[in-house]
C-alpha cells in the first residue's frame, strides 16, 4: 500500500521554480476557480496581529486645553467696561498736586501722573545738565545752603534762552509751574528779559553733587513800575464806604478839611479771596517776580525765601534791591505766595502786571 503524503504548511512562503520548458503559446492560462486562498498560517505575524488603538487620556488632553485656553486668554488685552455715569462726574481733582484730569482717559491719567510726581519731589538735574552748565552760562551763586531739615543744597542761575538739555529741563519745569499754578505760560517777550534761579538739592546728604533735584524756582524780571498793596484796615473802609456817603461827603467836607482835598482814590481787587487789593498809582520799581515755585515735598524749609533773597541781591550787578523798600514786585500771587510775599517781603512788596511793557 503506497505511503500516503502529508503536505505541510509553513509560514515561510514557497519558491516557486522556474518551469523546464518555456511556455507554449497553445496552453491557457490557469482557471481562476482553480487559484486557492492563501491559508492564515501562511500570512506574515504582524498582519496577522490585531492591531491596538491608542487609548486617549482625558486628563492630559485637558489639562492641555486648558493651558491653552489660559494662554489665549493672557494674551488678549485687558478689556475695560465702560458706561454712562449720569449721577458722578468723571473728571477728577487731585489732592495732590491740585490737577483736574478725565478719570479713564489714558492720555489724561499719564499726564497727571507724570505732573503729581513733578510737583512733590522735583525734577532730576543729572550728569547731563552739569556737562553743559559751563557751555550754557549757568552760575553758581551760593553753594552749600543749609536748610531747617539739616539738608544742604546750592543755587544756580541762568538765562533762559538755553538749549540743550539744560534748555528742554527748563521747558518741562515751566510747563510744570504753568500747570501747578493755573497761570498762563510766559511769553517769549517775558523770557527775554527774565532770569532762572534753581535750588538745586542732593538726592541723599552723603553723595555727591552728580545727582541733584530742582526743588525750587524763582523767575525774576525786569519791569519798571508796580502797585502798592492796601492795607487790611483800608481795604474794609474803602468796602464800607458806599456811593451815597462819598457823595454826601464830597458836597459837605467835614470840620477841618480844606475844600480842595481829593478823596482816596478807589482801590483794585487782585484776589477777593485772599483780600488782596492795590492801589492803582503806579510806582517805580525795578524787579518782578512772575513764577514762584518750592515743590511740595520741600517746602517750609526756607528755599522760597532763599531763592528770593538771592534774586533781589544779584539781579542786577552791584546793587542790591530791599523788598521792604518797595523794589521788588509780585504778578497776581495765590494764597501760599500771599502768605511768603509778606513773610518775605516785611510790607513793601507790591504788585504789578507782567505784560506792561509790551503793549
Amino acid at each position: 500500500m503506497p505511503a500516503t503524503l502529508k503536505r505541510t504548511y509553513t509560514t515561510r512562503a514557497s519558491k516557486l521554480l522556474p518551469p523546464s520548458s518555456p511556455p507554449s503559446e497553445l496552453t491557457s492560462p490557469p482557471s481562476p476557480s482553480l487559484k486557492r486562498k492563501r491559508p492564515l498560517t501562511d500570512r506574515p505575524p504582524e498582519v496577522n496581529a490585531r492591531t491596538k488603538k491608542p487609548r486617549r487620556v482625558l486628563g492630559a488632553l485637558s489639562g492641555k486645553a486648558k493651558a491653552g485656553d489660559k494662554a489665549t486668554k493672557s494674551k488678549q488685552p485687558k478689556l475695560t467696561q465702560l458706561h454712562f455715569s449720569l449721577d458722578t462726574s468723571v473728571l477728577r481733582t487731585c489732592p495732590l498736586c491740585d490737577l483736574s484730569y478725565t478719570r479713564g482717559a489714558p492720555d489724561d491719567e499719564a499726564l497727571h501722573k507724570a505732573h503729581c510726581a513733578r510737583v512733590q519731589r522735583g525734577l532730576e538735574w543729572g550728569k547731563e545738565e552739569e556737562r553743559e552748565a559751563t557751555r550754557a552760562g549757568v552760575e553758581e551763586l551760593e553753594s552749600n545752603v543749609k536748610l531747617r531739615n539739616g539738608c544742604r543744597g546750592r543755587i544756580v542761575c541762568f538765562r533762559p534762552d538755553v538749549g540743550g538739555k539744560i534748555g528742554a529741563k527748563l521747558n518741562v519745569l515751566l510747563e510744570t509751574i504753568r500747570l501747578a499754578l493755573s497761570s498762563p505760560p510766559l511769553s517769549p517777550a517775558v523770557l527775554q528779559r527774565c532770569k532762572i534761579y534753581l535750588f538745586l538739592l542732593a538726592s541723599s546728604p552723603g553723595s555727591a553733587t552728580t545727582r541733584e533735584k530742582i526743588v525750587g524756582c524763582v523767575v525774576a524780571q525786569r519791569i519798571s513800575t508796580a502797585m502798592a498793596i492796601a492795607r487790611s484796615p483800608e481795604v474794609s473802609t474803602d468796602h464800607s464806604s458806599t456811593p451815597s456817603s462819598q457823595s454826601s461827603a464830597s458836597s459837605s467836607p467835614p470840620s477841618g478839611s480844606s475844600p480842595a482835598s481829593k478823596p482816596a482814590p478807589a482801590l483794585l481787587p487782585v484776589d477777593s479771596s485772599t483780600n488782596l487789593y492795590v492801589y492803582p498809582t503806579p510806582l517805580p520799581t525795578p524787579l518782578g517776580i512772575p513764577r514762584l515755585f518750592v515743590s511740595s515735598a520741600h517746602r517750609r524749609l526756607g528755599i522760597a525765601s532763599r531763592l528770593l533773597s538771592v534774586a533781589a541781591a544779584t539781579f542786577i550787578l552791584g546793587c542790591p534791591l530791599d523788598p521792604a523798600r518797595g523794589e521788588v514786585a509780585f504778578t497776581q500771587p495765590t494764597g501760599a505766595g500771599k502768605a511768603v510775599l509778606e513773610a518775605w517781603g516785611r510790607g513793601g512788596v507790591r504788585i504789578y502786571e507782567e505784560e506792561q511793557d509790551l503793549r
